[in-house]
């Protein structure tokens, strides 16, 4: 090689070792969930509320058993329970927590899961529910296989922020990064089997806004997002 030649070489891998290190340099180190109180789905998530109770005799299994494999891996909890109030409403509530939030564990959306499960997505679309002291954007499903209907309400919480997209889960770790933090990340999803999606979307808003009235308001912020951040993106 020659001596220009090599000069050039030696810069390229000046350079990309350069890179490598920045990289290295400003990879976040710092976890979000370190600085806040442990945190146990079991005790978060009130058993009863409202007129809401916890029904044991409803065992919950809302994902196959390779895709809770896969969420075991992914989260440091997860939490399947069904709801049901004195009109015999039932809700299905599923929460996923992960204390790392960074790309390699994205929370795992229920517009990818369901459809592996062999459902079909026969609607789609993104609605505001007033709770005591905010306001919760969240995502609208419904999932359909064979004769089962299921209406699915849920959003996505990284850090602070509520999120509805792979895009806006991206932009919030993004955020997050820059200032060298780590997110910390839960999925919400409550859904039942209702043959009239309006209907069960309406049981499911009820659901959910006696929920976080059953929660104090130091733990809203976890569950719902902080009531001061937003976060806006295509559906994707």
């Amino acid at each position: 090689m020659s001596g220009p030649a090599r000069r050039k070489a030696l810069v390229f891998l000046g350079l990309a070792l350069a890179s490598a290190a920045g990289a290295v340099a400003w990879r976040p180190r710092a976890r979000l969930a370190d600085s806040r109180p442990p945190v146990d789905l079991e005790t978060l998530f009130p058993r009863a509320f409202a007129d809401w109770r916890l029904d044991d005799r409803m065992p919950v299994q809302l994902v196959s058993p390779d895709q809770k494999a896969m969420l075991d891996k992914l989260y440091n909890q997860t939490l399947a329970r069904t709801y049901v109030n004195a009109a015999g409403d039932r809700i299905m509530l599923s929460v996923a927590y992960g204390g790392d939030q960074s790309d390699g564990t994205r929370a795992h959306r229920p517009e990818v899961c369901y459809p592996a499960q062999g459902f079909q997505l026969s609607a789609d679309s993104r609605a505001s529910l007033a709770l005591p002291d905010r306001t919760l954007r969240v995502r609208r499903l419904v999932a359909r296989q064979g004769g089962r209907n299921e209406p699915i309400t849920y959003w996505i919480v990284v850090g602070d922020r509520v999120v509805l997209s792979g895009t806006e889960q991206k932009l919030a770790q993004l955020a997050y990064t820059t200032r060298g933090t780590v997110p910390d990340g839960m999925l919400v999803r409550v859904s039942s089997i209702d043959p009239t999606a309006q209907h069960a979307f309406a049981v499911q808003g009820r659901f959910v806004d006696a929920l976080a009235r059953g929660m104090t308001a130091a733990d809203r912020p976890l569950v719902f997002g902080s009531p001061l951040t937003t976060a806006s993106g295509p559906v994707s």
